[in-house]
């Protein structure tokens, strides 16, 4: 009976948002280095950029991009799209310009938001987006001659909010589709397992087309927080800061902790507080966990999560202060439910290394324009994440390996398929893998095996292809060279990455 009113049941981002200016207006909500903007305020700007992109024929489910880095404006779009349906496709700034192409034509955008940083590399690229707006004295202006009065638009909570691109196996990146529902579910995990309340500060240093700064900067707004939104990490600026706010999470990644511990060590902030510190623990030297908790006095949280999921499905545990880790196993999120399953989606017994799969109202919409690919990873109406796991008798979990063989260094995701491509582009190479290798810096970085055709092949022109159509940090950081006959292969002729690590790198 209940089913006949769905208009009852439903909540989106616009509406939280729209509360926030209601029930605090005067609270700060946002800030930069030289603005800084109220609930109220941020809330009339808002609408003024929705009604601004209502009036350029931006609809429900219209997209439109931004290539930017971290501003207050990136943030707004995000917003003006939730009150109008409308998806932001949130353009990686570090793809090369053949994969910045691939983006922007896999969602084709009506409009596309650029900053003055970027403007020359989209000039330079065949976009083919027909209208372009810079994020400067334009986007002001725009929201000067547009109303601030709430925009009429009826968005559905399964309505797209913003795309995120992952790294594809095939070897360009895919766009995940994150909805007004996956959003406010994350914030609810955001919130219980991590303890955030409207009195905690955010630091949006890390890209905001990464979910670390567009998930939790949203989630934050709209439970009434502070966000700082910053163009990368600044480690004075962060000690500064450090001492007059109240820190929920303080994001840290692989390849810029070292440099955060020497920062600390040099300042010595008195840190007013901080509930928990870091991200991708495995991925970290865990002498480097011990001395960063020790200095912030907060713990590091080992969890597991993934564009696609968002912080589930693990979530809670943590590593103590000044601990040397003897085990990273993880804690199931209770926003989800999941599973362990083998190749035939049979679940495995306790002990067993199985692929994760997840259930929960946290997961993704699926990819953009990719139905064979979301067939197969949603089967069966789990989403599977080519990620294995072994359950404990404790019910923690252990990550064992990547079904797909995901490289992440330094925060950022690798598929070897992207680099091979390039490689395999060369008419002088017979074959070529690429394996990932530790690295205490960046946790893993990608090196490649390639088998030339001719001694004239050098990996500096290799090296320079690849910079030519790759983002920096996808680039190998090594090129060996072996004999096509010495790469071990299974019985249908493809390459085992993992018996090249075993054989060349010794894991």
């Amino acid at each position: 009976m209940l089913s006949s009113y769905p208009e009852a049941f439903q909540l989106t981002v616009g509406d939280l948002l729209r509360k926030q200016a209601r029930i605090q207006p005067e609270a700060v909500a946002i800030q930069d280095l030289s603005t800084q903007w109220t609930f109220g305020q941020l809330h009339r700007r808002v609408n003024r950029l929705a009604n601004a992109l209502a009036a350029q024929g931006i609809k429900r489910g219209g997209r439109v991009a931004i290539l930017s880095e971290n501003c207050i404006p990136y943030v707004e779009l995000e917003l003006a799209a939730a009150k109008l349906g409308a998806i932001v496709p949130c353009l990686n700034w570090r793809l090369s310009d053949s994969e910045l192409v691939h983006c922007i034509q896999l969602t084709s955008p009506s409009l596309i938001f650029v900053s003055d940083r970027y403007a020359p590399t989209l000039r330079r690229i065949d976009h083919r987006v027909p209208q372009v707006v810079r994020l400067d004295s334009d986007y002001e202006a725009m929201l000067e001659r547009s109303s601030e009065q709430e925009p009429q638009a009826q968005v559905q909570p399964e309505d797209g909010l913003v795309i995120l691109y992952t790294s594809g196996t095939t070897g360009f990146p895919k766009g995940a589709v994150i909805s007004h529902r996956a959003m406010i579910a994350r914030l609810t995990a955001f919130s219980s397992e991590f303890g955030i309340t409207r009195r905690d500060t955010y630091i949006a240093w890390s890209p905001l087309f990464h979910m670390a700064a567009t998930d939790f900067s949203l989630g934050t707004l709209m439970l009434g927080g502070k966000v700082l939104v910053w163009d990368g990490l600044d480690v004075d600026l962060l000690c500064d800061v450090l001492e007059r706010e109240p820190i929920g999470w303080l994001v840290a990644m692989p390849g810029m902790i070292e440099s955060l511990i020497e920062g600390l060590k040099r300042r010595k902030p008195k840190v007013k507080s901080i509930k928990q510190v870091g991200a991708m623990a495995d991925l970290v030297p865990l002498h480097q966990i011990a001395e960063l908790t020790s200095l912030l006095q907060a713990p590091y949280v080992n969890s597991f999560g993934s564009t696609e999921t968002g912080l589930p499905p693990a979530t809670g545990a943590l590593i103590p202060v000044g601990e040397v880790a003897k085990s990273l196993s993880k804690r199931e999120s209770n926003f989800c439910n999941i599973r362990l399953v083998d190749p035939e989606d049979r679940d495995v017994p306790a002990g067993a290394p199985g692929e994760m799969a997840v259930r929960g109202p946290t997961l993704f919409s699926g990819y953009w324009q990719a139905p064979e690919t979301n067939a197969k990873d949603f089967r069966g109406g789990w989403f599977h994440m080519g990620d294995m796991f072994v359950r404990n008798p404790d019910g923690t979990l252990d990550f064992v390996d990547r079904v797909k063989y995901l490289i992440k260094s330094g925060g950022e995701n690798i598929y070897p398929a992207e680099i091979e491509r390039v490689l395999l582009s060369h008419p002088e190479v017979a074959d070529a893998v690429v394996v990932r290798k530790s690295d205490p810096k960046w946790g893993e970085v990608p090196i490649a095996f390639v088998a030339a055709k001719s001694s004239a092949v050098a990996a500096e022109g290799l090296l320079a292809m690849c910079r030519r159509q790759l983002a920096g940090y996808k680039l190998p950081k090594e090129i060996r060279f072996v004999n096509v006959a010495d790469f071990p292969r299974s019985s249908t002729g493809k390459i085992q990455r993992h018996e090249v690590e075993k054989k060349w790198l010794g894991r």
